[in-house]
């Protein structure tokens, strides 16, 4: 944690030598998010009779229970058969979210709620389940996905096992599986004092984001910025910088953002883009366009920090 803490700060003050005084607010999240840290491990506990978090999954539901103003929890229990006799098909120790365990479980298909609670899918709660648990529940979602989806070998089909570490080991081949992991970039590109906005073909109403997209085998993450950018909506760029990153469960992406300068070209959409266009922090602010929040996705943040950087 100390050496995460150090990584964060030495970023934050060079960002501000750098990059300008618009990137604190990112750091800072970065810094409270220690106050909350979220510690993986393999190592289960033994059975203290403590509550812990149970991140209770139907497919890719979550079992949640809602509470006053909308909000929504998670149970929270020493064990899951307290919850209407639940019975897991199979489940896994997550680690510790402050001083409290975490543990992830997948039920039948066939497994009704019990009752006050239901099955609800991870995007309809961004803003109805406590942000540290979202974020674990991302995690969670992940990982049972993964369990489920590696019960055998993919090259000789025997029966796999849980290695020491968190990796699926075949006993016949040795063939091991780890979770999946698609990493992808997201990036804002700049031009004067103007930021480029697209409109997907999947981008719901008049959402308007930065461009994003999946590294190829080969590439390094800002070879991919500039591949993107330029297949996207046909710009070159340049001084392509790293801001950030964030886990993105839909359904397994690590999301690595980038700032770039537009360097050449006009805009020319491919058939993943609608509508592109650039925009003055003004006409962001303006309800012009409708942007993703910042509390929920580094596209945010990224939108966010070329606001505030025609703020100051």
């Amino acid at each position: 944690m100390l050496s995460y803490l150090h990584y964060v700060a030495s970023c934050f003050f060079k960002s501000l030598r750098k990059r300008g005084y618009h990137h604190i607010r990112f750091y800072l999240r970065e810094l409270l998010n220690l106050m909350h840290l979220f510690n993986s491990s393999l190592t289960v506990p033994q059975n203290n009779g403590r509550p812990a978090w149970w991140f209770v999954f139907r497919r890719h539901h979550l079992l949640v229970r809602w509470q006053e103003k909308g909000q929504a929890t998670i149970p929270h229990v020493a064990d899951l058969a307290e919850l209407a006799q639940l019975t897991a098909v199979r489940q896994q120790y997550l680690g510790q979210f402050g001083q409290e365990d975490c543990h992830t479980a997948e039920l039948d298909e066939s497994v009704e709620p019990p009752a006050g609670y239901e099955f609800v899918g991870l995007r309809q709660l961004f803003h109805q389940l406590d942000p540290d648990l979202f974020r674990i529940a991302g995690r969670a979602v992940q990982m049972v996905a993964w369990d489920r989806d590696h019960q055998f070998c993919g090259r000789c089909a025997t029966p796999t096992e849980m290695a020491t570490d968190r990796a699926k080991v075949c006993p016949a081949c040795g063939l091991r599986a780890y979770p999946r992991l698609a990493p992808a970039v997201i990036m804002a590109v700049t031009k004067e004092d103007k930021l480029l906005l697209a409109h997907g073909v999947r981008h719901p109403g008049q959402m308007f984001s930065v461009l994003a997209g999946f590294v190829e085998p080969g590439e390094t993450l800002e070879e991919t910025v500039a591949r993107e950018v330029q297949e996207e909506v046909g710009l070159a760029v340049r001084d392509i910088r790293y801001f950030g990153s964030e886990p993105w469960p839909f359904p397994n992406s690590l999301m690595v953002g980038f700032t770039a300068v537009c360097e050449s070209g006009s805009i020319v959409l491919n058939e993943e883009i609608q509508s592109a266009d650039w925009f003055t922090a003004a006409e962001i602010c303006s309800g012009k366009i409708v942007t993703p929040p910042a509390s929920i996705s580094i596209a945010g943040k990224l939108i966010e920090a070329f606001v505030e950087s025609y703020k100051l």
